[in-house]
C-alpha cells in the first residue's frame, strides 16, 4: 500500500478558525499510528505536478492566479477559499501525489495508493478555484491517465457534491464521474439529472442523499445503482474522492454515516478495477476524531480487504426516493 504525503501539507492556513485546518491531516496521522497496518506502509513524499500537468485541466489563467496569489504571501480566493504564503506548493505537491502515484502503481510498485492531500481539489472547476480546493488533483490524475488511453471511473463519496469534478469531465466519455452527497447542501450542484452533456451524455451519476441519511442506503445506492453503474462503464482505473465529512460527528454536515460505514464503502469499490489501478485521494472530513477513525478504516481495507470497525454500520435512517430515480434514469432496473 503506498501512502504519498508531505509535511508541507501542514503550512496551508485557510485562516483562523477555518475548517479545512492542518490539524485535519495530523489527524489521518493519528489514524494511520493507531491502525494494524500503520507500519506495513511504502510512505513517499510527493514531488510537485508541473504546470503542464495542471493545465490538463486548468486554463493558464487560473494557473497564473493561484500562483500569483501564492507569491504575494497569500490573499482570499473566494469566501471560504483563502490561501497563505505556502498554499501554491502545497496545492502543486498534492496534485503531483496523483502523478506520482499513477507512475508507481504502473511500474508495479504497489496493489494501491492514498493520497493524504491538502488542500482539496474536488470544488475546483476547470475555470475556478472554489470551496477550499485550488486545483483539482484527482481530475488531474484522470485526465493524465485518460491521455494515456485508460477510461477511468471517479467515484466521490465526500458530503459536499464533487461540481468542480463534475464539470471538468461533464462531456468526456473516457471519465464516469460518480457522487454521492448531501442535499440540500453546498455547493447546491449534483441533481440525479444532471448526467452528462454531448459526448459524455451518461457518464455522470448523481446520488444525493437527504440529511440524516444512514449507510444502509449508500449500501442500497452502491448495490442498486453505483456497481452496476461501474459494470456497464468498464473502467481499467479507479479513483476515489474519500471525504469524511459524511461522518454523523462531521460540524458541518448533516448525514449519519461511521468510520464503518465508509470502511464497507471502501471494500465494495477496490474490485471493480485490478490491483495497481486504484487511487484514493482525501477530500473533506471536518471531525478529528471521524476523520482518525475512518483513516483507520480505510486502512483495514486497502492493506487487508477486510474490514476493522472502530465503529459499527448504520441503519435506520431516512428513505431515499433519489435511489430509484438514479435507476430509472440510468436504466439499471
Amino acid at each position: 500500500m503506498l501512502w504519498f504525503s508531505h509535511d508541507r501539507y501542514l503550512d496551508h492556513v485557510a485562516g483562523s478558525g477555518h475548517p479545512e485546518r492542518p490539524d485535519r491531516l495530523r489527524a489521518v496521522a493519528h489514524g494511520v499510528a493507531r491502525s494494524a497496518y500503520g507500519e506495513a506502509l511504502d510512505r513517499r513524499e510527493p514531488t510537485p505536478a508541473t504546470q503542464a500537468a495542471i493545465e490538463l485541466v486548468h486554463p493558464t489563467g487560473l494557473y497564473d492566479a493561484v500562483e500569483t496569489v501564492g507569491l504575494a504571501g497569500g490573499g482570499r480566493i473566494d469566501a471560504d477559499t483563502v490561501m497563505n504564503d505556502a498554499s501554491f506548493e502545497a496545492a502543486m505537491l498534492a496534485a503531483g501525489a496523483g502523478l506520482n502515484a499513477i507512475e508507481a502503481l504502473t511500474a508495479g510498485e504497489g496493489d494501491h495508493a492514498f493520497c493524504a492531500v491538502r488542500p482539496p481539489g474536488h470544488h475546483a472547476t476547470a475555470s475556478q478555484s472554489m470551496g477550499f480546493c485550488l486545483f483539482n488533483s484527482a481530475a488531474i490524475a484522470a485526465r493524465t491517465l485518460t491521455g494515456g488511453g485508460e477510461r477511468v471511473a471517479i467515484v466521490d463519496i465526500d458530503a459536499h457534491h464533487g461540481n468542480g469534478t463534475q464539470d471538468i469531465f461533464y462531456a468526456d466519455p473516457d471519465v464516469l464521474f460518480v457522487s454521492l452527497h448531501q442535499s440540500p447542501c453546498y455547493p447546491g450542484s449534483g441533481a440525479v439529472g444532471e448526467t452528462g452533456t454531448g459526448d459524455g451524455v451518461g457518464t455522470t451519476l448523481n446520488v444525493p442523499m437527504v440529511p440524516g441519511t444512514t449507510g444502509d442506503a449508500y449500501r442500497q445506492a452502491f448495490d442498486q445503482v453505483v456497481l452496476p453503474k461501474i459494470e456497464s462503464f468498464a473502467p481499467t482505473w479507479l479513483i476515489i474522492s474519500a471525504g469524511f465529512d459524511g461522518h454523523r460527528n462531521d460540524p458541518i454536515t448533516d448525514l449519519g454515516l461511521t468510520s464503518g460505514d465508509y470502511g464497507d464503502l471502501l471494500a465494495r469499490l477496490l474490485p471493480v478495477v485490478d490491483n495497481g489501478r486504484q487511487i484514493v485521494f482525501l477530500e473533506g472530513g471536518y471531525d478529528l476524531e471521524a476523520l482518525a477513525d475512518s483513516t483507520e478504516a480505510a486502512l483495514s481495507v486497502l492493506c487487508d480487504q477486510t474490514v476493522t470497525h472502530p465503529e459499527a454500520v448504520t441503519t435506520g435512517g431516512p428513505t431515499n426516493a433519489s435511489i430509484a430515480a438514479a435507476m430509472a434514469l440510468h436504466d439499471l432496473g
